[in-house]
């Protein structure tokens, strides 16, 4: 019983080492992006890989969102990271006034985790990229879905 607990505890730390690595690398894209010419087509560039990254993870969406408000969490950190970053190219697309002032932090990530599992349901997997156009053109100002696929 020991042994399986133990074993339990290590592959937990290797999973959660993981998540961290991708949540990392998906922070870091987030500043590579901070830099680009058109905050928009950088925002829903960045968003594309974050529904990626949720798609990947499928069954991890709960555990990332209850590590977003838990500091004890071992996951809290790299959430809060990815958090703040896609926050940034967010705020940076609304200053330019090519995002919706509307929305926040909060509701992107959740339109992310939305996305991440709604394209892994069967019957709308085949929907996916035409699902993500929808959404990312609501993020964006005065923008239809075929401007979006034309950005991404």
């Amino acid at each position: 019983m020991i042994q399986i607990l133990i074993v339990n505890i290590w592959i937990t730390d290797q999973f959660e080492a993981l998540l961290c690595t991708n949540l990392d690398a998906l922070a870091q894209k987030a500043r590579e992006l901070e830099t680009s010419d058109a905050p928009g087509e950088a925002l829903v560039s960045w968003f594309r890989g974050g529904v990626a990254f949720v798609h990947s993870y499928s069954g991890v969406v709960a555990l990332m969102a209850s590590a977003h408000s838990d500091p004890e969490s071992a996951l809290y950190a790299s959430c809060a990271t990815v958090h703040s970053a896609g926050e940034g190219l967010l705020l940076r697309a609304q200053a330019e006034g090519t995002a919706r002032a509307d929305m926040d932090g909060v509701d992107l990530f959740a339109l992310m985790s939305a996305l991440g599992w709604l394209v892994d349901q069967p019957s709308f997997a085949p929907r996916a990229d035409h699902l993500f156009d929808i959404i990312a053109s609501a993020i964006l100002t005065n923008r239809s879905s075929d401007d979006v696929k034309e950005a991404t």
